[in-house]
């Protein structure tokens, strides 16, 4: 029972760390030539790892009958919204300076922003939704909600695929990663109506 308490606050210090890193490399002006590039790529891909990481709480749950996973899937989804809010801030501080009519405009205008600021929005839907008193409230309607985690996680991929163009090693890492888990989730529910 003590062990079971120690491990919500070590799983939010460990989430916490690659943003710790990165302020401590911006403190070490140890972001390479393109700051800008590194910090904006950083925070997406560990958006990425987060949202995966939320996905995949499910199916161990499943597999290893453990139900602590699922305790933790809340947490670890808010700290998807966190670093997709702060891969977004990125790009508002430092690639438009904040130029409302400007920032409108790439998001009308270049479809690899538009699918990423709707995985963003997606997640946001999410995040608001995620205290208790919400989930009562919505009802079964949470749950429909919740579902376009898997919409977000799609989005997240191809907005990444889009951004590397050439070297999209990564994208086809984390595509292959939530392709899998969710043909888990198709897999088990083609199971389940059988059974």
């Amino acid at each position: 029972m003590q062990m079971r308490k120690l491990i919500k606050p070590l799983v939010f210090v460990l989430a916490l760390l690659p943003f710790a890193v990165l302020v401590l490399r911006i403190i070490q002006n140890n972001l390479g030539p393109d700051p800008v590039q590194e910090l904006s790529l950083e925070t997406g891909e560990w958006t990425l790892r987060f949202l995966i990481l939320a996905l995949a709480m499910t199916p161990l749950r499943r597999i290893t009958n453990q139900i602590e996973f699922t305790r933790h899937r809340r947490m670890i989804g808010l700290f998807a919204l966190f670093y997709a809010s702060t891969h977004l801030l990125v790009w508002l501080m430092f690639d438009l300076e904040f130029r409302w009519f400007a920032i409108a405009e790439e998001i009308l205008e270049r479809p690899y922003i538009t699918v990423g600021f709707t995985a963003y929005l997606i997640l946001l839907a999410l995040g608001i939704t995620s205290p208790k008193f919400m989930v009562r409230k919505l009802g079964k309607n949470w749950k429909r909600l919740h579902k376009l985690v898997y919409v977000a996680a799609i989005l997240g991929v191809l907005h990444l695929l889009w951004i590397l163009r050439l070297d999209i090693g990564p994208a086809v890492f984390y595509s292959s990663l939530v392709a899998l888990l969710l043909g888990y989730r198709v897999w088990f529910r083609l199971r389940a109506r059988r059974s």
